[in-house]
């Protein structure tokens, strides 16, 4: 039926500065043990990333059509601590650890229940269409500071 909840994709959302996403780890995430392969990690922080940018307000397709620039991973430090498993329900966690003029640093955690499976910070810079960074949009930043101010 056309319209009914479970046609639409889930959305993660804020609970005071923190964004969650949850996800489920399905066959195609794991090896052939039923282990989360490494780089999906990072495959579920950009998920979680992206929906924590739609949650704040944020365009990102806009800003990409209109000449605005886009956010681009400069820097990515991962540490795994225990593995997820092939039917796991994830959380991922993410805060704005500090926003910049051209970019922002975002902690992401990867949690299983109360176990923290992964944590990382992430750089992601603010780009113009042909790659040089740039000031992210003023209201963006005010958006980031409004949200971090949740946890004061």
């Amino acid at each position: 039926m056309a319209g009914s909840p479970l046609d639409q994709p889930y959305r993660g959302g804020f609970v005071g500065p923190e964004h969650r996403f949850a996800l489920t780890v399905y066959f195609e995430d794991t090896d052939t043990a039923g282990v989360v392969y490494y780089a999906n990690y990072l495959k579920f922080m950009e998920r979680a990333r992206s929906d924590m940018l739609r949650a704040a307000g944020i365009d990102q397709r806009a800003a990409i059509d209109d000449g605005t620039g886009v956010y681009a991973v400069a820097e990515a430090n991962i540490r795994y601590l225990r593995p997820a498993r092939l039917g796991d329900d994830l959380r991922i966690v993410s805060t704005l650890a500090q926003v910049r003029a051209a970019s922002v640093h975002i902690h992401q955690t990867v949690m299983r229940g109360p176990e923290t499976l992964a944590h990382a910070r992430i750089t992601a810079a603010f780009l113009t269409p042909d790659g040089r960074p740039t000031r992210q949009p003023r209201e963006w930043v005010e958006r980031f500071n409004a949200i971090n101010a949740q946890g004061n």
